[in-house]
Parts: structure tokens; C-alpha cells; sequence
């Protein structure tokens, strides 16, 4: 089964819709993804029925998250990052649980905060 169906926005360009789903196919596989990125443009993707392509979305940004260590933090994120995990670290009971987190944005009241 593919990851993407036409059934109820059938594409503009039927001609293109052939490389585009050939295209959404070779997306689950690594060996094919050149070849697959050199039949898709922007337009393409762009003619997706929105569902399609919050999916293509969360399919990339998968595989980005499978492989941390290839996503370059700047020394000064990394600067900033350790200083917010040490300040955590010293005062742990600092800041908001969770539960008013989400109770402040359900009424609204972060907004007056």
C-alpha cells in the first residue's frame, strides 16, 4: 500500500501524477531516493491534497530525527542549550508542570502572563 491516494483530489496533470506517485512510492526506499528526487518539483508536491502532504512532511522529518547526529548545532545553540540544562539541573522545581502549561493555554491565560 502507498503512503499517498489520489481518490479524492485527483491531480491537474495526469502525466505528472504518474512520476509524482512513482516518486511517493520510492520514499521508503533509501537505494531509490536519488533517482526518485530528480522526477519531483515543488509544483508537484504543491498539487498534493494538503492530508498528502502533512504526510510527506512528517515522512522527511522522520528521517531527519532517525539521524541526530547529522543535524549541526552552532557553538553558540550549544552554548545555550548547556546553560538552560545546568540552570534545570540547579533548580529542577523551577518553572511550570506540565498540567499548568497546558491549563494556561486551554483558558488563555498565558496571554496576560
Amino acid at each position: 500500500m502507498t503512503p499517498f491516494s489520489w481518490k479524492k483530489e485527483p491531480p491537474q496533470n495526469p502525466g505528472r501524477f504518474r512520476t509524482l506517485a512513482v516518486t511517493c512510492v520510492c520514499a521508503f526506499s533509501e537505494k531509490r531516493y536519488n533517482a526518485c528526487m530528480n522526477n519531483i518539483s515543488i509544483a508537484d508536491i504543491l498539487e498534493l491534497p494538503v492530508q498528502e502532504r502533512i504526510r510527506l512532511v512528517e515522512l522527511i522529518w522522520d528521517s531527519v530525527a532517525a539521524v541526530p547526529e547529522a543535524v549541526e548545532i552552532s557553538p553558540a545553540l550549544k552554548v545555550e542549550l548547556e546553560a538552560r540544562l545546568a540552570e534545570f539541573e540547579a533548580n529542577p522545581e523551577a518553572g511550570y508542570s506540565w498540567d499548568q502549561v497546558k491549563s494556561s493555554l486551554k483558558d488563555g491565560s498565558w496571554r496576560t502572563a
